[in-house]
């Protein structure tokens, strides 16, 4: 018998999060170890009336082509992709692993030129996105790999996994309509403001907000959701922060991250672990060494680091951002083929004014 969690789950993903309408073309994609999940996916899509295109993955695939192929290879860009890129109405990711650090042995140039290849339709997908035209979700699928990560058992992460998404509700759509009308106070509150500064133990950072819109995360585009963010003005932030939580990015672990800014540009970077790795991100391309996010987490189902951010970034009492690409709906712009989001820990000491307002300290919010 399927566990009832993962039938709710496959019914948010398709009726909540994309509302997958009666002929839209929807792609589900999924590793093979999310079988469970994507199988009832593809079976609600098909209730609501979707065209499913499938496409399973696994953890060798990727590896196996990157140490493989020439750049000429990795810089080619399937037709394939121009045409979901252009046409799809749904994407619907489910993840999942056997190894989470699988491509930790592949050159991190090569994964570059790859990454940078296929930037012009991830460009596409934010566009359509950011328009209405074009609604996705990425989930993730409690499996072995997950929790060891996690240091859970199975069952364990199973019931953190599904607490967060409230797919151990009888009804989590309606819990999370209460997750938007909460954040929707903050996001209405924070319009039109303009100057940020975030202070703490860990942060002393300034940034303009001016023009730009905080969008309210509420499980439309990641399930499990709960932070509202923006993409700052791109020249105005300045100050340093000490990354609480090791960054992980392509099955590496970067850890004790110090960022400095100035007039919106990382001016000097240090990790304790990794470092070399850090700085080739930074030195991607033109966008990649300033902010396309700031966000304050706020799913207080998450309190523990799991290392996964699809999680950890939503931890309710952090503040997250992100080097490189912004959100074209937060008015950021933005572009880079990196994304990559960093968490501070904001529990103890620490608060965020707004145009000289306390808007958040010590972890909760002060409005």
């Amino acid at each position: 018998m399927t566990d009832p969690r993962i039938t709710r789950t496959a019914d948010l993903l398709v009726n909540y999060c994309t509302s997958v309408q009666p002929g839209d073309w929807v792609l589900v994609s999924g590793h093979v170890g999310a079988l469970p999940l994507v199988q009832e996916t593809v079976a609600s899509v098909a209730r609501a009336g979707g065209n499913p295109t499938v496409v399973l993955d696994a953890d060798e695939i990727p590896e196996a082509f990157l140490n493989n192929a020439s750049d000429t290879q990795l810089a080619w860009v399937s037709p394939l992709d121009e045409i979901m890129a252009n046409g799809l109405d749904v994407r619907i990711g489910i993840r999942a692993a056997t190894n989470t650090r699988t491509l930790t042995g592949v050159d991190p140039e090569r994964q570059q030129i790859y990454t940078s290849a296929r930037r012009k339709y991830s460009g596409t997908y934010m566009e359509r996105s950011a328009t209405g035209e074009h609604r996705w979700v990425v989930t993730l699928f409690p499996c072995p790999s997950y929790a060891q990560e996690a240091d859970m058992s199975l069952s364990e992460y199973e019931d953190f996994v599904y607490a967060a998404t409230f797919a151990d509700q009888a009804d989590p759509v309606a819990r999370w309509h209460v997750v938007h009308d909460q954040q929707q106070q903050l996001v209405e509150w924070l319009a039109g403001k303009d100057a940020v500064k975030v202070r703490g133990p860990n942060i002393d950072l300034t940034l303009s907000i001016s023009g730009r819109t905080f969008v309210n995360s509420d499980g439309k585009h990641n399930m499990p959701s709960g932070e509202i963010f923006t993409g700052p003005v791109e020249n105005s932030v300045n100050g340093w922060v000490r990354f609480s939580y090791p960054a992980i990015r392509d099955g590496r672990e970067v850890e004790g991250v110090e960022l400095e800014f100035k007039d919106g540009k990382v001016v000097r970077a240090s990790a304790e672990k990794n470092e070399e790795y850090l700085i080739r991100q930074l030195d991607t391309d033109a966008g990649s060494r300033f902010l396309g996010e700031f966000a304050v987490g706020t799913n207080y189902q998450i309190q523990r680091f799991t290392k996964s951010i699809l999680f950890d970034e939503k931890i309710g009492g952090t503040v997250h951002m992100a080097v490189g690409a912004g959100y074209p709906e937060t008015g950021s712009k933005n572009k880079s083929s990196v994304h990559w989001d960093f968490i501070c820990d904001m529990r103890d000491d620490s608060e965020i004014v707004v145009d000289g307002e306390v808007f958040y300290r010590n972890g909760q919010f002060q409005i």
